[in-house]
């Protein structure tokens, strides 16, 4: 089942990139997105079996993810055909592109989409170190023409900004890899496996200076790529400039990858009775996250930048909660389903809002509540939502981790965490709720127009999954939620 997952969205994206019309390459995208999901629920009835000697496994923290990941290309891949559709420009004509690209710019633009979830499929189920770091360079290599697919300067320099600073941090990751490989290295010369049970199953063996240095490494060289302060840089202008269809797997599925990459090794520290020396550090960068989104939330004039900024700041919130262990690991294991899920609705209603308005200027923007009812309601819904709001998802999942800083006595964390959570909120409400209301004034939109539902079907699912688990956590959510944080210890 592992391998299918990996091989049925690596194969469409083969297919993709040489058919020659563009609507059957459209829904051939959604259909390996329905696959996909399909094979992702399997794993929750039968257990998917280890391969390739323990290499591919999927663990309850790899299914949880796993799962996100799925559910986010399948909204996106249904968004996506109205978007192609609307955004067609047609193939480049330019010499150099024609060699690299034939069909492009949407046939690269599929197929790079398909690969980009073949690439986090395989973070999601590697247990070996070396392999997992392979899959997280691929992300950024498949993601990178995705950034780049509106041809525009700004969108070069927010390509080559990405590329550039997230291949230093994932320099940085191989070196962690490096000394994880001198950390497991016995007396007689031989070396533990870097697979994850078998580190688990030495890590009393482990050479703790090496392995605190390796944990370093990863959590600045992946921290780089999950938009952890102050290594976020790329973040903001990737998330700008990429399609909204594209902001919403980097900034929903991306990001929980790179997380990922740092649980991991968390997990041996854990092991190797070093969480206490993780979960520091993992706290300080939650709070400085949180703490550099707020200075750039309040008065941000774009509103697909303030949704960039407020994706750090719930990076932070997921490092803090396990960070403060216990409680809080759950509370972040759920925080990260409802951010996901919550984002992605926001960076697709901001893309229907641009369509309409041509800009994405907050001033720009008055009366989407009018001009676009639908899309105007989710834009409210998703405000709430991202901002912790009762009764949505993401409410109990940050009440979950504040409660647990208490319980700790860490009341000078709760205190920060509080005071920063509610200058995002100023922040965020002021901007959203100034675009939603006011007179309708839509360059772009006739009176009478309605809105493609492949444009709202998608936000509005995921809207109402979001509600539904600050509502009611299934029992099968909930227990893999639970094994995934005693994983983090």
């Amino acid at each position: 089942m592992i391998l299918a997952l990996l091989a049925l969205p690596t194969a469409a994206a083969l297919a993709a990139y040489f058919m020659r019309a563009d609507a059957p390459r459209r829904w051939l995208l959604v259909l390996a997105a329905v696959l996909h999901a399909a094979l992702t629920a399997a794993t929750w009835v039968t257990r998917a079996a280890p391969v390739a000697s323990g290499w591919l496994a999927l663990d309850a923290p790899g299914q949880l993810f796993l799962s996100i990941t799925s559910v986010l290309f399948l909204m996106a891949a249904g968004y996506g055909v109205g978007y192609l559709r609307r955004e067609h420009r047609g193939a480049r004509t330019d010499f150099v592109e024609g060699l690299l690209f034939a069909n492009a710019p949407e046939a690269t633009f599929t197929a790079c989409l398909l690969l980009f979830l073949a690439a986090m499929t395989l973070v999601c189920v590697s247990h070996r170190f070396g392999l997992l770091w392979v899959g997280i360079e691929a992300t950024t290599l498949t993601s990178a023409p995705l950034i780049y697919f509106h041809r525009h300067h700004r969108s070069l320099e927010a390509t080559w900004k990405y590329l550039m600073i997230c291949s230093v941090g994932i320099a940085l990751a191989l070196l962690g890899n490096f000394f994880l490989t001198v950390a497991a290295s016995n007396a007689d010369g031989t070396v533990v496996p870097l697979i994850l049970e078998d580190l688990v199953r030495s890590a009393s063996r482990l050479h703790v200076l090496w392995l605190r240095a390796a944990f370093l490494l990863f959590l600045v060289g992946y921290g780089t790529k999950m938009g952890l302060a102050p290594l976020h840089t790329w973040l903001p202008d990737a998330h700008s400039e990429a399609p909204s269809v594209v902001s919403a797997l980097l900034s929903g599925a991306l990001l929980n990858c790179a997380f990922l990459g740092i649980l991991r090794l968390q997990q041996v520290c854990v092991a190797a009775g070093e969480a206490a020396f993780g979960q520091e550090l993992l706290v300080g960068f939650g709070l400085l996250s949180m703490a550099v989104a707020a200075v750039f939330v309040l008065g941000q004039p774009d509103y697909k930048r303030m949704l960039a900024y407020s994706s750090v700041e719930h990076m932070g919130i997921l490092t803090l909660g396990v960070g403060l262990g216990g409680a809080a690991t759950f509370g972040a294991m759920l925080h990260a389903v409802n951010h996901s899920l919550t984002k992605a609705m926001l960076f697709l209603v901001a893309g229907n809002i641009l369509a309409t308005y041509q800009s994405k200027s907050t001033a720009d923007v008055r009366g989407v509540l009018r001009a676009l009812p639908v899309s105007g309601l989710l834009w409210l819904t998703g405000l709430f939502a991202i901002t912790g709001s009762p009764p949505f998802g993401a409410f109990l999942s940050e009440l979950t981790i504040f409660k647990a800083a208490l319980d700790h006595g860490r009341v000078v964390v709760a205190i920060a965490y509080l005071v920063l959570l509610a200058l995002i909120f100023v922040g965020m409400a002021t901007a959203m709720l100034q675009m939603a209301q006011g007179p309708a004034d839509a360059p772009a939109r006739r009176r009478g127009d309605t809105e493609p539902w492949l444009t709202i079907a998608p936000p509005a699912v995921l809207a109402a999954v979001v509600l539904g688990l600050g509502l009611y956590v299934p029992d099968a959510v909930r227990q893999v939620l639970e094994h995934a944080a005693r994983a983090f210890g």
